[in-house]
């Protein structure tokens, strides 16, 4: 049974991206898929990398139980506004502090990045108030390739899809509720097509250097 765990990034319990990741967690296990849908505004953590990657900033009872729901993941799916050519806060803290250095990649000796959770397939759907248009040719799409290129595929998850939702400023309920139907077909489409749990790389840590940015 593939394994899926769904991120909701959104600060707001009743925001669209909400309504999204439920949603699609629907989907998913109505194809089959075991689902954990994680609200990151529930859990108790400090969003602040302290002293960057000089020092251990040992994690949050929430964030080690995050960390492994990410390693028994077969599939990740982030579900998340663009706010101001990025993502909120909670998520960005998230990542800085749960994507840990000698967990969820490492520097080989010759200074390329290796990730360490390959395996997994991934899709990030962004809300938006600005047409397609807008983001993609005149804005460099900054939020999408931020977390699929930058991010998870750097930490080895791939293919990272990524499903654009948007203009939500001034739609319909009827537009709003096609969004919602075609985040439950997606997510019935990935669970099909999620990586088998025994193909996953086991996620080892490894040791960090003393000294970083």
């Amino acid at each position: 049974m593939p394994s899926t765990l769904v991120i909701d990034a959104h600060p707001d319990s009743g925001s669209l991206c909400a309504a999204l990741a439920e949603r699609y967690a629907t989907g998913a296990r109505s194809a089959g898929a075991q689902v954990e849908l994680l609200a990151l505004r529930d859990l108790d953590f400090d969003l602040d990398l302290r002293r960057g990657l000089r020092a251990e900033q040992p994690l949050e009872p929430d964030l080690l139980r995050a960390q492994a729901s990410l390693v028994s993941a077969d599939h990740v799916v982030v579900v998340a506004p663009v706010w101001w050519g990025s993502v909120p806060a909670v998520l960005k803290g998230f990542l800085d502090r749960t994507l840990e250095r000698g967990w969820a990649y490492r520097y080989r000796d010759n200074g390329l990045p290796q990730g360490l959770l390959a395996g997994r397939s991934a899709r990030v759907v962004m809300t938006t108030d600005s047409p397609g248009w807008w983001l993609r040719g005149l804005m460099g799409d900054s939020a999408v390739r931020q977390l699929r290129r930058s991010t998870l595929r750097f930490c080895g998850l791939k293919p990272v899809r990524a499903t654009r939702i948007g203009p939500v400023h001034g739609s319909t309920a009827e537009q709003r509720e096609s969004w919602l139907e075609q985040l439950a077909d997606l997510g019935r489409t990935d669970a099909r097509r999620a990586p088998r749990a025994d193909k996953l790389t086991p996620v080892v840590r490894v040791p960090a250097p003393d000294l970083a940015a």
